[in-house]
């Protein structure tokens, strides 16, 4: 076992700081990877804080890690020291059930989290990447494009693929009109994809602050939900709805803006479900559906995409120290628009 530097939470009431994590020598299909950068997602504060209900402690939160590869295993074939690599949200699978036979791990039934996890000897507790170094399985290491800037691209292993995913699976394209809800971690990004795709893309947001970085990342079209008419220009507009927010929205009013057939993907969790009567449904044949992240095919097949179309996140650098400050700057969305740490200030 190796003792690495990390910073976390030993509870639920108490503020990140620093500890030291054991991570196991690398086996024979490991990657031993130096953390470089590491992103900040909302989600690391409702773990970190157990808002959900199901945190392990002491926890070291962190899932959109990029790093060099520093080890490899002797049966690893897929990289070799010195190679650009990611680590998403996941570090491994049950590798058996059908959701994994199809390449879609996200929702198997017994995932192995980056972090707030156990691993699968069923007693170690993962740790994730406000750390300095990660050993994970090559099978979930995930190759960084070589014209891609690590600190930029850390996002992408979370905010990304969480994006990418809906609008591959949704077909967003050309001659499809695409909406995004909000304009944040997630929302940034899905413009940035769903506009790479050469889909009609719209921001739908609470006011018109942001309307100028949603017109430079690639969106045709800003609309505030505030104006009631907003809703009732766009009626029967959209193929595609991508909503990013976790915040209770009057749903039937956003699925009076799809087209018959057309979708509503939740990618948010409001902490109260908003009501829903079935009408905006039924007629339109509209659909609302969800999603989660990707799987590691396609969390790679992102990754190439995102190089090909030098697609990055837009980032904060901070400290480490400065993660606590940066936790309640993202509670205020005071971020544009993901806050990334710069691992080698962890002293």
């Amino acid at each position: 076992m190796q003792q690495i530097k990390a910073y976390g939470v030993p509870s639920a009431t108490q503020a990140l700081g620093p500890l030291q994590i054991s991570r196991r020598d690398p086996g024979n299909n490991d990657v031993s990877i130096d953390i470089a950068y590491c992103g900040v997602c909302h989600s690391d504060i409702h773990q970190a804080r157990n808002e959900w209900g199901n945190s392990l402690y002491p926890m070291v939160p962190g899932h959109e890690i990029v790093g060099i590869v520093a080890a490899v295993g002797s049966q690893v074939k897929k990289f070799k020291i010195g190679d650009k690599v990611g680590v998403g949200c996941m570090v491994d699978s049950c590798r058996e059930c059908v959701d994994c036979k199809d390449n879609l791990e996200q929702f198997c039934s017994r995932p192995i989290f980056t972090y707030n996890c156990l691993e699968k000897d069923n007693k170690t507790l993962a740790q994730g990447g406000y750390s300095t170094k990660i050993v994970v399985h090559q099978d979930f290491v995930l190759r960084i494009p070589g014209n891609l800037p690590l600190d930029k691209a850390a996002p992408l292993l979370c905010a990304g693929i969480t994006t990418y995913s809906p609008l591959r699976h949704w077909n967003a394209g050309p001659g499809k009109k695409v909406a995004i809800i909000g304009l944040g971690g997630l929302g940034h990004m899905a413009v940035k994809i769903a506009h790479a795709l050469k889909a009609e893309v719209t921001v739908l947001t609470r006011t018109l602050d942001k309307k100028d970085d949603a017109i430079r990342l690639g969106a045709d079209h800003v609309y505030e939900t505030r104006d009631p008419q907003t809703f009732v220009k766009l009626a029967r507009h959209f193929d595609l709805i991508i909503n990013t927010v976790s915040v209770k929205l009057d749903w039937g009013m956003y699925l009076g803006t799809l087209k018959r057939d057309g979708s509503m993907v939740l990618l948010g969790v409001p902490s109260d479900a908003p009501q829903l009567h079935a009408f905006p449904l039924i007629m339109a044949r509209r659909s609302l559906a969800g999603s989660l992240i990707g799987g590691i095919k396609e969390t790679q097949e992102m990754l190439d995409f995102c190089g090909k179309h030098n697609i990055t996140s837009d980032i904060e650098l901070i400290p480490m120290n400065k993660i606590n400050e940066a936790y309640e700057r993202v509670l205020k969305a005071d971020v544009r628009y993901r806050f990334v740490i710069d691992i080698k200030t962890l002293k």
